[in-house]
């Protein structure tokens, strides 16, 4: 009997469970490989045209591995474990109405906070580079996470599909309202990456890879279905590592090379107290629902887990010349996984006392 397919599956399976329970050092050795050797991020950042396919602005790497990481989380989405959400919708509604919400009560708040530095533009390239994160759908992986602890996994599964699936609609109404708190030329920019959000960008960069991903687990037959779901997941998890990394390396490099020392310092403080800020809230809005644990775990994640990566892209396709705006979206990746791991831990039921003897 032939069983190549067989161990090529378990090999896959075991090899995705294995990436997932050490996610949280990948993510660090990520870090540590862009900051060491970032000139093959750097490369891969550019576009590169392919023989025999024309395209006008050649094929950038960075939308490719969003799209295997957003259609690795559509292929999740199992309709039997969403039907009940019909039953039970208040944390999806809720954690949906949060993610759309809080972008609007942090980012005026931070223009506040920001209103006394002294840069001529008083922040707002920060504060440009923090509404395209906030602004974007709740991140893929999310789910992951939600899968570690106890939290609601059809939920959250649902949050990722439906604020990805609103994005054409969401983001640009969202980077436009905010567009008006910043100076200088950073409201046309944001103006640029409105369009991009209403136009082909959204709807092929995220929406098109996620359903896509929703598609092809409908097509499939059951037993087909999970005989590619860790390989479907372990390719997502890959696209995510590898995302982070060029990302990384577009914003380590022009750093290193030209330090400033207090603009980095001034990225990282403002990203990593909006993320928290996002996590805070969002377990608030759980407590004050009074949902379960599971459910109030499920919702911090969904107000502090934005898809970073789509905003890399996004803030690349804006502020091509400004590299050292990616550093926000380095800290809010670094401090939302570091987040989710405390949350995730908080979610878990204590485990039982052994009965005395």
């Amino acid at each position: 009997m032939d069983l190549g397919p067989l161990a090529t599956t378990d090999a896959v399976r075991r090899f995705s469970s294995w990436l997932r329970g050490r996610l949280g050092r990948a993510v660090l050795a990520t870090y540590a490989a862009a900051l060491l050797a970032p000139w093959p991020g750097q490369w891969l950042r550019e576009p590169h045209p392919l023989p025999l396919v024309h395209l006008s602005a050649g094929l950038r790497v960075p939308p490719v591995l969003l799209g295997v990481l957003l259609f690795a989380a559509g292929f999740q989405v199992r309709a039997t474990a969403l039907s009940g959400l019909l039953r039970r919708p208040l944390g999806l509604l809720a954690a949906l109405s949060l993610h759309l919400a809080l972008p609007l009560v942090l980012i005026p708040a931070l223009v506040l906070l920001l209103r006394g530095t002294p840069d001529a533009d008083h922040g707002s390239g920060i504060v440009t580079a923090m509404v395209l994160i906030v602004a974007m759908p709740v991140a893929a992986n999310a789910t992951v996470w939600t899968a570690k602890g106890d939290g609601d996994q059809p939920a959250m599964v649902a949050t990722v599909l439906g604020s990805t699936l609103l994005s054409p609609l969401t983001t640009p109404v969202v980077i436009a309202a905010l567009g008006r708190l910043v100076r200088g030329g950073y409201a046309d920019r944001l103006a640029v990456a409105a369009r991009a959000a209403h136009g082909g960008l959204a709807l092929t960069g995220i929406v098109l890879p996620c359903a896509a991903g929703v598609l092809c687990r409908a097509v499939l037959r059951r037993g087909r279905c999970g005989t590619w779901e860790s390989g479907v997941g372990a390719a997502g998890l890959l696209a995510s590592l590898g995302t982070t990394y060029v990302n990384a390396s577009g914003a380590l490099g022009p750093c290193l090379a030209h330090p400033r020392p207090l603009l980095v310092a001034a990225c990282v403080v403002t990203a990593a107290g909006v993320c928290v800020a996002s996590f805070v809230l969002g377990s608030a809005a759980g407590a004050v629902l009074r949902l379960n644990r599971g459910g109030r775990s499920s919702l911090a994640l969904a107000c502090g887990m934005n898809n970073s990566s789509a905003g890399a892209v996004l803030i690349s396709t804006a502020l091509p010349d400004k590299p050292y705006l990616l550093m926000p979206v380095l800290t809010y990746g670094l401090v939302q996984k570091s987040v989710a791991g405390l949350v995730v831990r908080g979610a878990r039921p204590a485990p039982s006392a052994s009965p005395s003897r």
